[in-house]
């Protein structure tokens, strides 16, 4: 862990975005999209820390300087696929299509949560990550937000771009947290669990593909078209799978 910071933060001195602060998301519940009979109407949520952006290509570049077995060219097909970081230029060489303060894509869930631990954080859980991303931009149920569900569907009807806008440089949300929605979809820790309690593996009735986090306001409206993608996108995923569009922050828990 003391290699990797001391790498990230020569990164961080070349040009790349400000280190990441953490941003306190309130307790709160979230109400899964989908659940069984037996399962509780929603899932409470503790308060804890959330990046206030995605992780960025300097972040995962000093990772892969420190841990070399997750760099592009050593990585285990076991814990990512072929598309493993397939836009970087090289396994320490980001390049143009892949600038610095971008938000780092192709990533799987392995390498994620291998990132999250070195940096002594983890990846948010599925309902944490729901809970941080219902939030509006000047409020804390964003349901009815009109400027941000503008925002959000104008994404989703983008193609994703050859090369990515740089982290933090939209709108934050209530919470001060950007990027939940407009840049790219997010990994989270329990990908391979039903949606509803992070108990799952001991749910019945309910889809058991693997999950990671998407945009998307509120998924208990039946006419949420972007929960919907989201679900979509879920269920074709494995842990080792990387995209064009799948990127990842790290949560911790609040002190006590």
């Amino acid at each position: 862990m003391r290699l990797f910071a001391l790498i990230l933060s020569l990164a961080l001195g070349l040009g790349a975005a400000e280190p990441v602060r953490m941003v306190t998301i309130p307790a709160g519940a979230y109400v899964p999209l989908q659940r069984s009979t037996k399962d509780a109407p929603e899932v409470r949520v503790a308060a804890f820390l959330l990046d206030a952006r995605p992780v960025t290509n300097a972040e995962f570049l000093a990772f892969v300087t420190a841990h070399p077995k997750w760099r592009r060219s050593q990585v285990s097909r076991l814990f990512a696929d072929s598309s493993y970081l397939e836009h970087w230029a090289g396994d320490l060489e980001p390049g143009p299509t892949a600038p610095a303060a971008a938000p780092v894509v192709r990533i799987s869930w392995f390498a994620a949560r291998a990132y999250a631990r070195s940096a002594g954080k983890r990846l948010p859980s599925t309902a944490e990550w729901e809970l941080a991303a219902a939030a509006g931009y000047t409020r804390p149920d964003g349901k009815n937000d009109e400027d941000l569900n503008r925002d959000l569907y104008a994404w989703l009807a983008r193609p994703v771009p050859a090369v990515q806008r740089a982290v933090a440089s939209g709108r934050p949300n209530f919470h001060g947290a950007y990027d939940l929605h407009g840049l790219v979809w997010e990994w989270v820790d329990d990908f391979n669990t039903a949606m509803v309690t992070g108990e799952s593996r001991g749910d019945s009735g309910l889809e058991r593909d693997l999950f990671c986090g998407a945009g998307s306001v509120g998924a208990k409206d039946t006419t949420d078209y972007a929960a919907f993608m989201r679900q979509a996108l879920r269920s074709s995923l494995k842990a080792n799978n990387t995209t064009t569009a799948l990127g990842f922050r790290c949560a911790r828990d609040l002190p006590r």
